[in-house]
């Protein structure tokens, strides 16, 4: 048995490599090439061209690991059983369902892969792939800018409001910033204004250009010179990568545990909107949903690709974008209900996936029969 796993796995590995290759320039092609084309034509630099397409490749490729194991196992078993050795495996007493072994552990080893993908190289690269992109769109607009808002909590307490014209993450700025703060009751304490705040290398944040203190009741007023920052109000230890997170839309950028982090502090202020908190906690779950898929893929794709001699192994391919478009057309359904409340976000994220098996499951007996 031990010959035949090794021999299916490496029927496997050769189309998941291909598929992943094809996925990763189709979507990148679709998704980016405008955008980038679009860039060369404003005059931004090849080199930064060049290092923009290369952080963004990891985000796509954490997605098309698992759609290629789709493909690979629809090509690698419409193979097999064009040339009657699916026939063969059989006539020697192995049934399907063992054959099945050695495909869920190498869809669950891809499944893994593009966890530890997703985790540890994307979440870096894509952030960096958005400073990259706001430096652009500042060059190509000089007046563009980037409003910022971020709530700061302790203990679960909202203990200050920050607000920017514009942030600069390359500067780790801020420019024309407040901060309002609250007291242990909840209630307005102090505000300042600072014309820009810049972090340091200190791990510290630094007035630039003057600003003013007040108190919320108006008894005590104070204009600020220099980088002294007023004793009035709390030292703020958020950092600027803090910051971008928590402004974040595209949760490639951040890991599960920052994601977490986001959650928890939108769970505890109550004005914060349900409809983006279950967002965030849709793509919190996706993190582990979006790579399990690769296992789910490799026990439907596995049955369907025994097929007889007359089909074409073209029919192999565009099989895979069926079904990958059915499977990303229910997840988009799912977001839309976690979002309107209608399904709790686990229940949406895992969904598919459940569904995906049970089809899988249908497949496998029908063809083992």
């Amino acid at each position: 048995m031990r010959r035949l796993d090794v021999l299916i796995v490496r029927e496997l590995f050769g189309p998941w490599a291909f598929g992943v290759a094809i996925f990763t320039v189709l979507i990148m092609a679709g998704t980016y090439l405008f955008k980038l084309t679009d860039y060369v034509v404003q005059g931004i630099g090849i080199g930064t061209i060049i290092e923009l397409t290369v952080l963004l490749l990891p985000g796509i490729m954490a997605k098309t690991f698992p759609m290629a194991v789709l493909l690979a196992t629809l090509l690698a078993f419409g193979r097999l059983s064009s040339d009657s050795e699916v026939v063969a495996i059989k006539a020697c007493g192995t049934s399907l369902v063992r054959v099945m072994v050695p495909v869920a552990v190498f869809g669950f080893c891809v499944a893994l892969l593009a966890f530890l993908f997703n985790e540890i190289l994307v979440p870096n690269a894509s952030l960096r792939a958005t400073v990259i992109q706001q430096e652009i769109a500042k060059k190509i607009e000089v007046k563009s800018q980037r409003p910022t808002f971020y709530p700061v909590y302790e203990e679960n307490r909202l203990t200050a409001l920050v607000t920017a014209r514009d942030f600069n993450f390359a500067r780790r700025a801020l420019s024309d910033a407040v901060i309002i703060t609250f007291d242990s009751r909840g209630g307005f304490s102090f505000t300042l204004f600072a014309n820009e705040l810049i972090y340091t290398d200190d791990k510290d944040w630094k007035i630039r250009g003057g600003g003013r203190v007040q108190s919320y009741d108006g008894t005590f007023f104070a204009n600020l010179s220099g980088d002294v920052w007023p004793t009035q109000v709390p030292k703020q230890t958020f950092t600027p990568k803090q910051l971008l997170a928590g402004n974040l839309k595209d949760l490639d950028a951040l890991s599960m545990g920052q994601i977490r982090e986001q959650i928890e502090n939108a769970r505890a202020n109550p004005q914060f909107d349900r409809g983006q908190l279950a967002n965030l906690e849709f793509g919190y779950w996706n993190k582990v949903a979006v790579p399990l898929a690769a296992l789910i893929y490799a026990l439907v794709g596995a049955p369907l690709g025994v097929r007889n001699h007359r089909t074409s192994a073209a029919s192999g391919f565009w099989l895979s974008v069926i079904i990958i478009f059915a499977y990303m057309m229910l997840a988009n359904f799912m977001a839309i209900y976690a979002q309107g409340g209608v399904l709790p976000s686990w229940v949406a994220s895992f969904l598919p996936l459940a569904l995906g098996l049970t089809v899988g499951a249908v497949a496998i007996k029908l063809k083992n029969s």
